[in-house]
């Protein structure tokens, strides 16, 4: 007889106007990584809201069985009581506090009005201990990788007395190498009697720590699978979450020709924003034509976002050097709307923190950078905002009940395509998209693909950023490949492959320490 530590059966929850989650069932055996699949907006993350109290009882109907109880949480603190902690995609970390003050915030050691630090570092430095952290627990969140403070709040969910892990979108904004250490130690965690749920869009993770697979789809259990008995694909997976086979997940382009350079960044060069004697960008070169679809692979902090925000408008860095030529014309773009004025267009690669206002509706949110787009003689024209909002929902496919909805409201896949109808609206010739896949489904994916192929057939230029191999290699004419500041090399799509572009960031990451042994022999 199976052990099965989580049953949520029947599980209804509406929000006004749409049913979320629709008669949901779900088992999770006891002692497993069990992975919750399914497309945006299908109620993974609602699910496991429910289940962590965040949604309280009342709120739904359903039953949660913990442990062979039936548990009525009304808040989040009820289902901790229980030892069910939830580690959100957006991570609850304050920057400008140590890892110690961080894990034990709200939950402080020690006596009322007298915590004890002796007690509260001791505890902090055991559990980062436990999730391979060297770091002490006095040093601050601000210095430490993204990668480090998802450990973090692993070692923060271990403090609380953690049985029942849940991890929503844990490894969206981790590099590759970040990416397998957090899942190789829920595997080591798991043979310490973990039980973990992990909610995922990466499909080649999940086949790799997943001991069963439970498919949602349009707010619907569609089945789980069980990889000691089925045979899983990721094939089979995206089948069971968009109801199609998908064979080709990067839409072919055919007939678009690639013309002049539309965009050449010479011997450019960026200093950190705050840290400003902090090279980030050496000497970077590339160029991107018309037509063009330009990818810029490289591990995490290889100055990929950093070299696209100071090359638009200079929006981010300081002592900016080097020459940017539009169309063969040099130019000086001295800020944001300089940028877009010369029709350069940066989309964000944090949708919600930069790119959307999120309590502001679809409508708003579309016209954002182009004001004038919707204005007679300054003045706004609500019509003309609820026609064009209206539009680009249509022309780009967006899910949604209304243009009135806020997109705060919206899956990220939907939020994404809201973020690039507000960058096509200002009517760019050049679009620099960094990570615009980033915690979006394998279908909302194909979509935007799709966008980014019909640019480029109206003769305009595509620079993508992506920590993903499969996407740069799968939509990139050429790619560029970045490492510790630099362009390490240039590839053709007919020669790029994850074999060739590893070797580059790792020629040049041996170059690095070579020039620093030099440094340091002399």
């Amino acid at each position: 007889m199976e052990d099965i530590i989580l049953e949520m059966k029947n599980i209804t929850k509406t929000f006004p106007g749409v049913k979320a989650l629709d008669d949901v069932n779900i088992k999770v055996r006891r002692g497993e990584i069990h992975a919750l699949v399914g497309e945006n907006g299908a109620g993974k993350s609602t699910l496991m809201n429910v289940l962590s109290g965040i949604y309280p009882f009342g709120s739904y109907t359903g039953d949660i069985i913990y442990n062979g109880e039936t548990c009525k949480f009304s808040n989040i603190k009820d289902s901790e009581a229980k030892g069910i902690v939830i580690i959100h995609q957006e991570l609850a970390l304050v920057p400008e506090m140590t890892i110690g003050e961080n894990m034990y915030l709200g939950v402080e050691r020690g006596k009322p009005y007298a915590i004890d630090w002796n007690e509260t570092y001791g505890e902090a430095d055991k559990y980062l201990k436990k999730v391979g952290l060297s770091e002490s627990s006095h040093v601050q969140i601000k210095d430490i990788g993204v990668g480090k403070q998802q450990l973090v709040e692993i070692a923060k969910a271990l403090a609380k007395d953690a049985k029942l892990l849940i991890l929503d979108e844990p490894t969206s904004s981790l590099n590759e190498e970040d990416s397998r250490a957090l899942l190789d130690l829920l595997k080591v965690l798991q043979s310490q009697g973990m039980t973990s749920i992990i909610i995922s869009h990466k499909l080649n993770e999940i086949s790799y720590v997943a001991d069963q697979i439970t498919i949602v789809r349009d707010g619907q259990t569609i089945e789980t699978l069980d990889k000691a008995v089925d045979n899983i694909s990721e094939e089979r997976i995206i089948k069971g979450m968009v109801g199609r086979e998908i064979t080709d997940r990067f839409p072919k382009r055919s007939g678009v020709k690639i013309g002049d350079v539309s965009l050449e960044v010479k011997d450019w060069t960026v200093y950190h924003q705050t840290y400003s004697d902090r090279k980030v960008v050496d000497h970077a070169n590339l160029y991107v034509r018309k037509g063009e679809v330009v990818g810029i692979s490289g591990l995490m902090g290889a100055g990929r976002t950093e070299l696209a925000m100071s090359v638009f408008g200079k929006s981010y860095g300081k002592h900016i050097s080097g020459e940017l030529f539009i169309d063969g014309k040099k130019v000086n773009l001295h800020n944001e709307q300089d940028a877009i004025d010369h029709k350069l267009m940066y989309v964000t690669e944090d949708r919600k923190g930069d790119g959307l206002i999120l309590e502001n509706p679809i409508r708003v949110n579309t016209t954002l950078a182009n004001m004038k787009g919707i204005s007679n003689h300054g003045v706004l024209d609500l019509d003309k905002e609820k026609q064009v909002s209206e539009e680009y929902v249509e022309k780009l496919n967006t899910k949604t009940p209304t243009i009135e909805q806020n997109v705060g409201n919206l899956s990220g896949g939907n939020q994404q395509k809201v973020l690039l109808a507000k960058s096509m609206f200002a009517d760019p010739e050049i679009l620099i998209l960094d990570e615009p896949t980033r915690g979006i489904d394998v279908g909302a994916k194909y979509e935007i693909y799709t966008i980014i192929n019909d640019l480029v057939s109206e003769g305009k230029s595509v620079i993508m950023i992506s920590s993903e191999m499969p996407e740069v290699l799968g939509m990139s004419d050429r790619i560029y490949v970045m490492s510790e500041g630099r362009i390490a090399g240039e590839l053709s799509r007919e020669e790029a492959t994850s074999e060739k572009i590893m070797e580059y960031i790792l020629k040049e990451v041996k170059h690095d320490d070579k020039t620093l042994n030099e440094v340091k022999d002399d």
